[in-house]
């Protein structure tokens, strides 16, 4: 399956892909990050699965998400008749269920499934036993429970099953997850679980306040975005996925399932701007959590309870998506500075607090602990927004977003009251101001530049304008967004930066897609700028990029005309929102 073909359901604390031909090809448990049960995504099915559908196994005729909900709902035509898998897994009680029902909708058909169980990774076959008509299978820590009216019968380290459905019949799988030393967890009622859950989002969803010409879009991406928050915490993390390619079959394959400080940042800028408070809170609360003790230890990620190590492995029994090697778990990146997440973290403190959240003193006081990390250390290169991993440089975005942290320090004191150095901030706002003008600015170009003594662009230099470092009708402003659409774009999409041999910016071998985030970002400011009819073009380009369920991934590879990178991507997904707002 192409990344595209997957669909997402989740229950606020982990969740699984769904194949458009009906196979649960990833889902860890309990947790996002946790060691997955099923892992065909980054190898075979031998490394776990569970595939339904009619017999013969084909991709689905049609499917969808019910409205406004993470329900998904795939059909197939076949010569007898018509059957519908509804895929969902309910907000979690104490374990984690995902659920499958069966329905006949026209005719009869016969359906099958197949169940391999592979915990760690895909590494460990379990021990499956049948207890009361329910299968369970137990490795070292893990144990999951089949409950469904139809048995399955085993053979070669799988469990399979064919059975007819009629119109009107609808048959409930359960797959349940509970720690091996516990009892059998108890059983949940699937078509309760389905009426809640449906209820659920419809509460959820009725809470926007976006009501534009593209609210299936925005809706479809806070639906996605809330889909990976952590529930217990508030914790959100990037992607739901590890390993997936930015370039097919290179090396180019991280694990996303941690809460990067810039993603959640920018991700709560898009829930709060859509009428959604309770997040934001909670996210405070987790950070708070997260970066005490010393808040100048301050990290660019944690785990989604807080966790600080989050040490890289390669998994070598795994093939890897697509040939794409190595698997990884962990992230590398968790030990690197970059100074562009302060101004992150207190933009979207200012902007939740300008939207109505509550005010916190110990909050304030740890952003004024921040505020002397970037005092100390502005001046310093670092690796930057994209996590090169080719030598620090003093980044031009990364200066940006230090002023920003500035900026939005100033404006907390005047608009809330606050106490703190303002004078002082004021000063080195405009210190910082200067030099970036200074070094970061082409005056021969008419552009801004990726680092200081660099001739190359970065197409996170869109966020001057976005983040009211310069206004959008500033000549600079102007040739940089020139400089950009003339250069770092490919098939109308933009690309991160230029890769080139020549070029050892980010110190890794191969290519990659365009970052749709970036492309966004360039709506945005075509937005801005007045070219609405160029920017309303180019939106609506990149909405046919998302899948048929309305997801995107971290990339568009132009090369090959796919969706790359981990999936759904909540760095794609929260631009468009924006983009959504400026344009409305």
């Amino acid at each position: 399956m192409r990344i595209e073909d997957y669909a997402l359901i989740g229950d606020m604390q982990s969740a699984a892909l769904v194949a458009r031909d009906g196979s649960i090809d990833w889902l860890c448990l309990p947790r996002f990050d946790s060691p997955s049960c099923f892992a065909a995504l980054l190898g075979s099915e031998r490394n776990g699965h569970w595939w339904m559908g009619p017999t013969g196994r084909r991709p689905a005729t049609r499917r969808r998400y019910r409205p406004d909900t993470l329900i998904l709902e795939s059909e197939w035509d076949t010569p007898t008749g018509t059957v519908r898998v509804i895929d969902f897994m309910p907000p979690r009680d104490r374990n984690p269920d995902v659920v499958r029902i069966v329905e006949g909708v026209s005719g009869s058909v016969e359906v099958s499934t197949q169940l391999r169980v592979r915990f760690d990774y895909g590494r460990i076959v379990p021990w499956v036993r049948r207890t009361n008509g329910h299968l369970q299978a137990i490795g070292g820590p893990d144990s999951v429970w089949l409950h469904s009216p139809v048995p399955l019968k085993g053979g070669d380290y799988a469990h399979r099953a064919t059975f007819t459905v009629k119109e009107g019949q609808r048959l409930p799988f359960v797959f349940t997850w509970h720690p091996s030393h516990e009892p059998m967890p108890q059983q949940i009622h699937c078509e309760n679980q389905l009426e809640e859950t449906e209820a659920y989002w419809a509460e959820w969803v009725g809470k926007c306040t976006y009501d534009g010409p593209y609210r299936e879009a925005v809706v479809r991406s806070l639906i996605t975005l809330k889909g990976l928050t952590y529930a217990p915490t508030g914790g959100i993390v990037a992607a739901p996925t590890t390993s997936l390619p930015e370039d097919l079959g290179g090396v180019r394959n991280w694990d996303y399932r941690f809460c990067w400080l810039r993603d959640a940042t920018l991700t709560l800028d898009a829930l709060i701007s859509s009428g959604y408070l309770e997040e934001a809170a909670d996210w405070r609360a987790w950070l708070l959590r997260a970066i005490a003790g010393r808040p100048q230890d301050l990290q660019i990620m944690y785990g989604v309870a807080g966790e600080r190590r989050l040490p890289e492995l390669r998994l070598d029994w795994l093939d890897g998506y697509e040939d794409s090697r190595p698997v990884r778990i962990g992230n590398e990146a968790v030990r690197q500075l970059q100074l562009d997440v302060y101004g992150e973290v207190m933009n979207c403190l200012f902007v939740a607090r300008s939207r109505g959240l509550s005010a916190d003193d110990r909050a304030w006081t740890i952003q004024r602990q921040l505020l002397d990390y970037v005092e100390d250390h502005w001046d310093e290169p670092d690796e930057g927004l994209w996590e090169v991993r080719g030598p620090r440089r003093h980044f031009v975005h990364s200066k940006v977003m230090c002023w920003a942290a500035l900026d939005r320090a100033v404006k907390y004191v005047e608009r809330f009251h606050r106490t703190g150095p303002v004078e002082k901030w004021r000063t080195l706002r405009d210190t910082v101001h200067a030099e970036i003008l200074d070094k970061g600015f082409d005056k021969r170009r008419n552009t801004f530049t990726q680092s200081y003594g660099s001739s190359e662009l970065d197409a996170a230099l869109l966020m001057i304008p976005i983040v009211g470092f310069l206004p959008a009708d500033d000549p600079r402003v102007a040739g940089t967004v020139a400089a950009i659409e003339k250069e770092l774009m490919a098939d109308e999409l933009v690309l991160r930066y230029p890769i080139a041999e020549d070029n050892d910016v980010d110190g890794l071998p191969g290519g990659e897609g365009a970052f749709l985030a970036c492309s966004f970002w360039l709506v945005e400011v075509m937005a801005m700028q007045g070219r609405k009819d160029e920017a309303k073009d180019l939106f609506e380009r990149l909405l046919a990029l998302r899948n048929d369920v309305g997801l995107l991934a971290e990339e568009y590879d132009p090369r090959y005309g796919r969706l790359v990178g981990n999936f759904p991507q909540a760095f794609s997904h929260v631009p468009l929102v924006h983009a959504a707002r400026a344009l409305s």
